[in-house]
């Protein structure tokens, strides 16, 4: 291969690695050197585990959480209590919450939140998935843990008053979340507090 391809190649690479969140051009370069300079075998496991999880992980069909296998861990665990959904945006939230260790209830995720500007409504969530779980009468509570930012306020309030009329208690995360923030980089403590300690809307 010339220099010219080997140029074109590597640019290639931190471009694909510039795209990832968090990932600017220095880290992008970093990661890249790091992989130049890494055994071809290093490489290869690290590609193999991009194209595995991409070929088996897939949306759990009851909560749209990820799952490896026909349904999500928590969905499959019949010592979960069924009496409880905790709604959140985002499947990175049901594992924020799960280190916590203070919620034992299912969830459902919505796959984002209502956002008007980004022409983002409840359609484009799994609000109706959501409506058609609570209509067996067998949740009691439904928690909403959206991100305490306008988007998920927002969120949390129109599913308030949707879910109401069905007769389920709805609560939402309490204080100790910053406002703004998001739920992913909470620390354990923080969002166990806020877990405990949810109010009824």
């Amino acid at each position: 291969m010339d220099a010219h391809n080997d140029g074109r190649a590597l640019q290639r690479l931190l471009d694909e690695l510039g795209r990832l969140p968090g990932i600017g051009p220095k880290s992008a370069q970093r990661i890249a050197y790091y992989l130049l300079e890494a055994d071809a075998e290093e490489a290869r496991r690290l590609s193999n585990a991009i194209l595995e999880v991409k070929q088996q992980v897939h949306f759990c069909p009851i909560c749209f959480s990820y799952a490896t296998r026909d349904t999500c861990d928590v969905c499959a665990d019949a010592s979960r209590d069924r009496s409880s959904v905790c709604v959140v945006s985002e499947p990175r939230d049901v594992s924020a919450i799960e280190r916590t260790g203070s919620y034992h209830g299912l969830y459902h995720v919505l796959g984002g939140v209502i956002s008007p500007m980004d022409k983002i409504g409840p359609d484009q969530l799994h609000v109706r998935e959501l409506m058609q779980r609570l209509a067996s009468g067998e949740v009691q509570e439904v928690i909403l843990a959206t991100n305490p930012d306008v988007e998920g306020e927002t969120t949390a309030t129109y599913l308030a008053r949707t879910i109401r009329p069905l007769g389920v208690t709805v609560t939402r995360l309490a204080s100790g979340l910053p406002v703004g923030g998001d739920l992913e980089y909470a620390d354990e403590v923080t969002l166990g507090r806020a877990i405990e300690a949810r109010r009824e809307l």
